[in-house]
Formats: C-alpha cells, sequence, structure tokens
C-alpha cells in the first residue's frame, strides 16, 4: 500500500482533492451540504457517510503520501 501511495504523483492528488472537496460546484458542494447535516444530527444515512468519505478519500491520499514522504 505504502508504494501505491508513494508512487501518485502530487499534482494529480492536488487536483483530485480541489475537484472532489467542492463536487458538485451547484447548487452547492456534498462536503458543506454533509457538514450541515452532521451539525443538524440528521447524517444517519448510511449512502450519505459513504458520500463523505469518497468526497474526502484523495484528501486522505495526499495526507498519506505527505507524511509518508515526510519518513522517508
Amino acid at each position: 500500500m505504502k508504494g501505491f501511495i508513494k508512487g501518485l504523483p502530487y499534482p494529480v492528488l492536488i487536483l483530485m482533492s480541489i475537484f472532489m472537496a467542492f463536487a458538485p460546484f451547484q447548487p452547492e458542494p456534498h462536503l458543506v451540504q454533509k457538514f450541515e447535516m452532521l451539525m443538524a444530527g440528521s447524517l444517519t444515512k448510511p449512502l450519505d457517510m459513504f458520500d463523505v468519505l469518497w468526497h474526502l478519500l484523495p484528501v486522505g491520499l495526499l495526507i498519506s503520501k505527505f507524511l509518508l514522504s515526510r519518513k522517508g
């Protein structure tokens, strides 16, 4: 798994992270919508939870790559 993450280029991960964090652009990004649902206590459906994880996956990969590259 480490080799897979280390093999991903930073520019691709950064673009994927930005795109997925703000998709869909209209009417509002899913992450904003899901955060509002979380604050209201209505983030209970498994599909909504999966949606949050799906949109944050590239960000998690980017953070993992950064942390792995710092360790050497």
